[in-house]
C-alpha cells in the first residue's frame, strides 16, 4: 500500500526528521506507527542503523509488524522481534537486522546483558507515559544508555494522564534533564508544591504558581502535538451514562460504605482493610461479584443489574460486533460464562490472530481489559460499540487508550460508547473523577499542538 500522508502527518514527520530527540504527542489512532517508520526509513543506512522500539508487548508483536509490512516505503526494513526475557550475561539477540522490537518490561534486561557494548543508536518508545514512573527499573535503566543514543523519538497520545507531574521522567529521555531539571528533586522544587501528605510522605505533588506555563514553554521546542481536530475527520462519536438500578441490593452497598463490612451470612463477612481496599471492593459490589478476601479466588454474587443491563444493549446493537472493557478478573470469568453459554462468539485478545478475527468480522463479543489491551491495538475496523462493564480504577490514561482502540484513524462508522454506572455508587464518583483529569491532558496538548484546528464534535449524553 502506497503511504499518502495527511498534512499533519507530514508535519510530525519533518519533526522527527528535524529534532534528533523529541516527543510526538499526536492523538490516539493518528498514525504515529506510520509516520515514526517513515522517519526511520529516511534515516536508514544515512544516519542510523539499528532502531530499537519499545512498546507494549502486544503493541511490538502485532501493530508495528503489520505496519511495516503494510506500506511499500517500509516493507524492506527488516526486524526482530525480542520476545522474552534475556539469559544474563548472553547477547543473543540477531544484530543484522534493521529494526528491533521488545516489550517494555523487558527492556532492563536486554540493557543489563549489553551495558556499554550498547547497540541501537536510535530508540522509539511506543506509548512514552509508560514511562512516566521515573522509580521504575525500565526508566533508570534506559536513562544510563540515553548518552549512547543518537536519535529518539517517543510517542504518546496521553502525556500527561494524572497530571503535569507524570512529565519530568518523558522528557528527560530526550533531553537528560536540560528542560525540566536534571533531577528529580530539582523538578519538584522548581515546578512543584506537596499536597496531600503525612509527616515527611508526600502523596500528590501539585503545580506552582504559573509552573503549568512555564513548562509548556521549555518543553515547546522538542514536543509537537496536535489535537484530534487537525486529524482526519472521524466520525461521530457518542458517550452514553447509562444508569443501573441496583435496587434493593443498593440498600447493602451504602451499608458497606458506611460500615467497612459487608455480612454474608453463617457469621462470615467482607472486611475492608482501608479506604484504598473499600474503594476496589465497592468497584466490585457495583458490578455485582466481589473477592471474598483479598488474594483469593473465591467469589460471592451480589446481583446481576449489570450483567442484565448489558444484556439489554448487546441485544440492541442486533448482530453487531461488541467491545466490553472489565476490570477484575472475576468479570472476565462471569462474562465469558454467560455469552458462551448463549451461544457467541466471545474472545479476549491474547495474540495476532485474536486482532485479525475481531477486525474481520468473526467475534460477537471482545472481551478486553484496559491495562492489557489498551496501548496500540487497531481494532477499529472490528466494531464500532463499545462497553463499560466497569470503569479502569481512576486511571485516566488507561481509559483513554482502551477507547481508542475503537475510535481511531481509519473507523468508518459512528462510534458509540457506554458507560454502565450502577446509580448512586463509585461509578459515578470515578467518571466524575476522569473527567476532571482530562481537563490537564487537554490543556497540554492545546498549548505544544502545531497550527490551527477545528472541533471534533464529540457528543456526550445521559441517558
Amino acid at each position: 500500500m502506497i503511504f499518502k500522508p495527511h498534512l499533519y502527518q507530514r508535519d510530525a514527520i519533518q519533526w522527527g526528521l528535524d529534532h534528533k530527540k523529541c516527543g510526538l504527542l499526536l492523538p490516539m489512532g493518528a498514525g504515529k506507527t506510520v509516520c515514526t517508520l517513515t522517519i526511520i526509513q529516511r534515516l536508514m543506512y544515512i544516519e542510523v542503523s539499528k532502531v530499537l522500539i519499545i512498546g507494549p508487548v502486544r503493541v511490538v508483536q502485532s501493530t508495528w509488524p503489520d505496519e511495516i509490512q503494510q506500506w511499500d516505503h517500509t516493507k524492506d526494513l527488516s526486524y526482530t522481534i525480542i520476545d522474552g526475557p534475556m539469559a544474563k550475561g548472553k547477547k543473543h539477540v540477531d544484530l543484522s537486522t534493521d529494526l528491533y522490537l521488545i516489550g517494555k518490561e523487558n527492556v532492563s534486561d536486554l540493557i543489563e546483558t549489553y551495558q556499554r557494548d550498547w547497540p541501537f543508536d536510535m530508540v522509539v518508545i511506543d506509548e512514552l507515559s509508560t514511562f512516566k514512573n521515573p522509580q521504575s527499573k525500565r526508566f533508570k535503566a534506559l536513562r544510563k544508555m540515553m548518552p549512547l543514543v543518537d536519535r529518539f523519538i517517543g510517542l504518546t497520545g496521553t502525556p500527561a494522564p494524572n497530571g503535569l507531574p507524570d512529565l519530568w521522567s518523558q522528557i528527560y529521555l530526550m533531553d537528560r534533564g536540560e528542560r525540566l531539571g536534571k533531577t528529580l528533586s530539582i523538578f519538584r522544587g522548581r515546578f512543584l508544591k506537596p499536597g496531600r501528605r503525612n509527616g515527611y510522605v508526600v502523596y500528590e505533588w501539585n503545580l506552582q504558581d504559573g509552573a503549568e506555563e512555564e513548562i509548556y514553554k521549555r518543553i515547546g521546542d522538542i514536543c509537537m502535538s496536535i489535537q484530534q481536530g487537525d486529524c482526519t475527520k472521524l466520525p461521530p462519536l457518542t458517550v452514553i451514562d447509562y444508569p443501573v438500578d441496583l435496587k434493593k441490593v443498593k440498600k447493602g452497598y451504602d451499608q458497606f460504605k458506611r460500615d467497612k463490612l459487608l455480612e454474608l451470612g453463617d457469621d462470615d463477612a467482607i472486611i475492608a482493610a482501608n479506604a484504598g481496599v473499600l474503594c476496589g471492593q465497592l468497584l466490585q459490589y457495583a458490578s455485582g461479584q466481589i473477592y471474598q478476601e483479598s488474594g483469593s479466588s473465591k467469589t460471592v454474587d451480589i446481583h446481576h443489574h449489570k450483567m442484565d443491563a448489558l444484556d439489554d444493549l448487546i441485544e440492541s446493537a442486533n448482530g453487531q460486533p461488541v467491545m466490553v472493557f472489565y476490570y477484575f478478573k472475576h468479570e472476565l470469568e462471569r462474562l465469558m460464562t454467560h455469552y458462551t453459554e448463549m451461544g457467541k462468539v466471545v474472545k479476549t485478545v491474547s495474540g495476532p490472530e485474536d486482532v485479525r478475527a475481531w477486525n474481520d468480522g468473526k467475534i460477537d463479543i471482545l472481551l478486553l481489559h484496559p491495562a492489557s489491551a489498551g496501548h496500540g491495538l487497531n481494532l477499529q475496523k472490528g466494531g464500532n460499540i463499545a462497553i463499560w462493564y466497569t470503569l479502569p480504577n481512576w486511571n485516566l490514561e488507561l481509559y483513554q487508550q482502551a477507547n481508542a482502540r475503537i475510535y481511531r484513524q481509519g473507523q468508518q462508522r459512528a462510534v458509540t460508547i457506554y458507560h454502565l454506572m450502577a446509580k448512586g455508587t463509585i461509578d459515578e464518583d470515578m467518571i466524575e473523577a476522569l473527567n476532571k483529569k482530562d481537563v490537564t491532558q487537554k490543556r497540554l496538548i492545546e498549548a505544544l499542538r502545531k497550527g490551527e484546528h477545528d472541533e471534533t464534535g464529540i457528543f456526550r449524553s445521559r441517558r
